[in-house]
């Protein structure tokens, strides 16, 4: 089974990355199933509902977020309406949404995924680890074959959940930082790990942002308002091939794509 993850979409341009880059590469890869990360899918900050339907008509399967899931008020009014739209399931049981899911394949088989939020330089919420192990344990009365999206800060958290999950889940990817790192691997067990699937938006940036604007935020320490970049886009993802009867990654391989005349 072929998965594509891609990293966080960011804005406007990373939609319409999407939209014109995804239908070739699912073509070109073979592609059965596409999750993304959609929390700063709004103008680089949350979500909204028109957002989550376009990005749902672009053959995406399901969308996970993050801490920004919640910037966009809106998104509490329509969170529960879309089983699909996951937000991370270590936030109180009290939150509107869910953090994982199953889908069915027309084989018949279904596909488990999982969405978490690190706490290292990030808000207090549940223990991920703790949260994941009792996740993972329901997903696979039905399924071997599940991805987790760990939202996160800090490298050594995400790393450590590879490595406690590793032989439970089918990949560890990490999001949020929004820089693709290098050291994508299959760990001993057979789960699939990176740092960070990287971001889907403009590269002539900050991470997304007007270079200018956060280079004078760094120089002056004053708030100021964040405008998306708008060239160079790419799109950024990882593409897996996992077994379906084990659940086991076979090979995980970084993909960066660029939008022309971008």
């Amino acid at each position: 089974m072929k998965i594509f993850f891609i990293g966080d979409i960011i804005g406007s341009p990373g939609r319409m990355a999407v939209r014109e880059l995804l239908p070739d590469l699912i073509s070109r890869k073979k592609i059965d199933f596409v999750i993304a990360n959609c929390e700063n899918a709004a103008a680089g900050f949350g979500v909204t509902k028109k957002n989550v339907e376009e990005l749902f008509k672009c053959n995406i399967d399901v969308l996970t977020s993050g801490n920004h899931i919640w910037n966009k008020r809106e998104v509490l009014e329509f969170i529960g309406d879309f089983e699909r739209l996951l937000r991370p399931a270590n936030y109180p049981s009290t939150t509107p949404g869910a953090g994982s899911v199953l889908i069915p394949l027309k084989t018949g088989e279904y596909v488990g995924v999982l969405n978490l939020a690190g706490r290292i330089f990030m808000q207090p919420i549940d223990c991920p680890f703790v949260t994941a192990k009792n996740k993972v344990a329901e997903l696979r009365e039905k399924t071997k074959v599940i991805i987790v999206d760990m939202h996160a800060e800090a490298t050594s958290e995400k790393k450590a959940l590879g490595w406690y999950l590793d032989g439970e889940v089918s990949a560890v990817l990490g999001t949020h930082t929004h820089v693709q790192t290098a050291d994508e691997e299959i760990l001993p067990q057979g789960t699939a790990y990176i740092s960070d699937a990287g971001m889907t938006g403009p590269f002539d940036s900050v991470i997304g942002i007007k270079k200018e604007i956060v280079i004078e935020r760094f120089l002056t320490q004053m708030p100021n308002k964040f405008d998306l970049a708008k060239d160079d886009i790419r799109m950024q993802g990882v593409v897996l091939d996992i077994d379906e009867v084990s659940g086991k990654a076979i090979s995980i391989n970084r993909i960066s794509v660029k939008l022309k005349d971008s």
